[in-house]
């Protein structure tokens, strides 16, 4: 089964989220911010995870910074409600995928997530 991991400090974001993918039989894990995320990934090995950029902490981009100095291929999409030329710049640079704007529009998550993870959407 497909593993997910959603990290957003938004509570009613990661349990919709987890909610809406549990139910299209993919194994999801949520993290409120990047210290718990970055556990997550060494505990659950997930094949995708979607990060928002702005968090209390460690930001999204800070989660990213990590990973790559890990040298881990995890794939990354990051999601935020603003789009800032210089972020968009470096998480392209450190190897995220793309950005998926909030407010979250379910029919194109759900595209991406399943594309990404191999499934049929």
């Amino acid at each position: 089964m497909p593993k997910l991991l959603i990290v957003d400090d938004e509570m009613d974001v990661r349990e919709f989220a987890r909610n809406f993918f549990r139910k299209r039989g993919i194994d999801v894990s949520v993290a409120s911010g990047g210290s718990e995320a970055l556990a997550l990934i060494d505990k659950e090995c997930p094949d995708l995870m979607l990060l928002d950029v702005r968090m209390g902490g460690m930001s999204g981009l800070d989660v990213l910074r990590e990973l790559r100095q890990r040298k881990s291929s995890l794939k990354v999409f990051m999601v935020s409600g603003l789009e800032e030329e210089q972020v968009v710049k470096e998480v392209t640079s450190l190897g995220a995928l793309g950005f998926i704007h909030k407010p979250l529009i379910l029919e194109e998550l759900e595209k991406v997530v399943t594309r990404e993870l191999g499934m049929n959407s």
